[in-house]
C-alpha cells in the first residue's frame, strides 16, 4: 500500500492543505525538532506549492533543552528575550499559519528542577500574550502533528530494537491520521469531520446543564456547563474565515466547563507525559471547580507544579468526549504523547478554556471570565476515559440522558 515516500508526501499534504489550509500569500511558521528536518522540508515544499509567501523555521532540540534546564543561569528562566516575543506575537498578529511538529523524548526533563520549568512557563505566559490569545480565539490557523524520533519510539516500544520501534511508530501514526498510501486520506478526513459535526449538532440541541462522569477507577465527577455553551469538534474557522484543524489526529468533540461548577473526584485513565516527566496513576479531588488535592503514584511533584503555574491552573478549561472504540484507542498503544493519547480516550484539561460559547471568539478575556470560563497560561489534557466510563447529562428541565455508556457514545448521539 504506497511507498514510504508517497505516505510522507500525503502526510505533508494533509497538514498543509487540510490541517492549515494555507492560503496564497500567507506566511507559514514551522516549529520542529532538528531531528525532524527532513519532514519539515516536505511540509515547506507543500506550502510553497500552495502559494505560501514565506516559510519561517523555529527549530528546537531535546538535548539542548535539557542542558539549558540543568545548567543555564537561574535568571534565564524568568525572562523571554525581546526577539522571541516578537517572533511569536508578530507572526500571530499578522495571521500567519503555524505548524508544530511535536516529537520529543517523553522523559527528556526527568530530574530537572520543576521550579525552573514553572518559572519558564510563567515568563512565556507573560511575554507571549498576543500569541496565546490569538491561538485560542481564531486569530490564525494552527496545527499540531507528530512524526517518530528514536527516543520517543523506544519509550513506546521498549522491547524492540530502535529501527523496528521507529517503523512501528510510523505505522501507528499513519493509521491514526488515516493514511494508507492510497491517496484517499483527504477524502477520509472530510467524511470524518462530517461525523464529528453531526455529534456536535446533537449535543448542542440537548443543551445540557451538567454532565456526571462515573467509572470503576473511582471517578465520580459532576461538571456544570456555562449558559450558552457550545460543543465544537476538531475543525475550526479563523475570524478571517479560514478553516483549519488544530490537531491531527483528532477524534474529540469538546466544550468548556463552568469554572466554579466542577466537583467530585477524577482518576487518570492513562499516564500523562508532561514537560518531559511521566505522571502516572493520579487523581484529583475537586471542590467548586478548584483542584484541592493532588495524588499520584508517579510524578506527584511534577503534577503539583503543573496545577500551580497560576491561579487558573487549578481549575478546568475543557471537557472532551472521545469514543473508546476509535482508530487510536483500538491500536492499544500508549503513545506517551498527549496529541495521540488524548484522542484515545475522553479527557479533561486543567487551565485555559477555549471560548466555547455562542459568539465566544469575538469576546474579550474579561467577557469570557464574566461568563464563567477559566483563564490561565497553561492548558494540560489528561485522560479519564475507560472501557466502563459512563457519562450522564442532565438537561435544564431535569431530564437525565445517557451521553456515554461503557466507554462509547450512547445510541442516538
Amino acid at each position: 500500500m504506497g511507498s514510504m515516500e508517497e505516505k510522507l508526501k500525503e502526510y505533508a499534504q494533509l497538514l498543509v492543505r487540510v490541517g492549515l489550509n494555507v492560503r496564497k500569500g500567507q506566511t507559514l511558521v514551522i516549529s520542529s525538532p532538528v531531528e525532524c528536518a527532513f519532514f519539515a522540508r516536505l511540509c515547506a515544499a507543500e506550502a510553497y506549492e500552495a502559494g505560501c509567501r514565506e516559510v519561517v523555521m523555529n527549530w528546537s532540540d531535546d538535548a539542548l533543552g535539557r542542558m539549558k534546564y540543568l545548567h543555564a543561569e537561574d535568571d534565564v528562566f524568568d525572562t523571554v528575550p525581546l526577539w522571541r516575543r516578537h517572533f511569536y506575537n508578530d507572526y500571530a498578529l499578522e495571521g500567519a499559519a503555524y505548524l508544530a511538529i511535536s516529537a520529543s523524548d517523553p522523559e527528556n526533563l526527568k530530574g530537572v528542577d520543576h521550579g525552573r520549568i514553572v518559572r519558564a512557563q510563567q515568563a512565556s505566559g507573560r511575554a507571549l500574550k498576543d500569541f496565546d490569545r490569538l491561538q485560542m480565539c481564531g486569530g490564525f490557523p494552527w496545527c499540531i502533528a507528530s512524526i517518530p524520533i528514536p527516543s520517543w519510539a523506544k519509550k513506546v516500544f521498549p522491547d524492540l530494537p530502535e529501527d523496528q520501534a521507529m517503523e512501528r511508530l510510523w505505522e501507528a501514526i499513519f493509521r491514526a491520521v488515516r493514511i494508507s498510501g492510497d491517496g484517499r486520506c483527504v477524502d477520509q478526513w472530510h467524511q470524518h469531520i462530517e461525523t464529528l459535526a453531526r455529534r456536535v449538532e446533537k449535543l448542542n440541541q440537548l443543551n445540557f446543564k451538567s454532565l456526571r462522569y462515573t467509572n470503576s477507577l473511582g471517578t465520580d465527577l459532576t461538571v456544570e456547563l456555562p449558559e450558552g455553551h457550545i460543543w465544537e469538534a476538531g475543525n475550526d474557522v479563523t475570524l478571517a474565515g479560514q478553516t483549519y484543524i488544530a490537531n491531527i489526529p483528532t477524534e474529540e468533540v469538546f466544550t468548556s466547563p463552568l469554572k466554579t461548577g466542577v466537583s467530585g473526584v477524577v482518576y487518570s485513565a492513562l499516564p500523562l507525559s508532561h514537560n518531559g516527566t511521566i505522571i502516572d496513576k493520579f487523581h484529583f479531588v475537586v471542590r467548586d471547580g478548584k483542584i484541592v488535592e493532588v495524588h499520584a503514584e508517579q510524578g506527584e511533584e511534577a503534577l503539583k507544579a503543573a496545577v500551580t503555574v497560576d491561579e487558573g491552573a487549578s481549575y478546568f478549561g475543557e471537557v472532551a468526549l472521545v469514543p473508546y472504540d476509535s482508530p487510536i484507542s483500538n491500536q492499544k498503544i500508549l503513545f506517551y504523547n498527549t496529541l495521540f493519547d488524548e484522542n484515545a480516550a475522553c479527557h479533561i484539561a486543567f487551565g485555559e478554556a477555549y471560548p466555547c460559547l455562542k459568539g465566544g471568539q469575538e469576546m474579550s478575556k474579561d467577557e469570557l471570565k464574566a461568563r464563567g470560563l477559566n483563564d490561565s497560561i497553561t492548558h494540560v489534557d489528561f485522560m479519564v476515559g475507560t472501557a466502563d466510563l459512563n457519562i450522564t447529562g442532565t438537561t435544564h428541565d431535569g431530564r437525565e440522558i445517557p451521553v456515554f455508556v461503557n466507554g462509547n457514545f450512547a445510541e442516538g448521539i
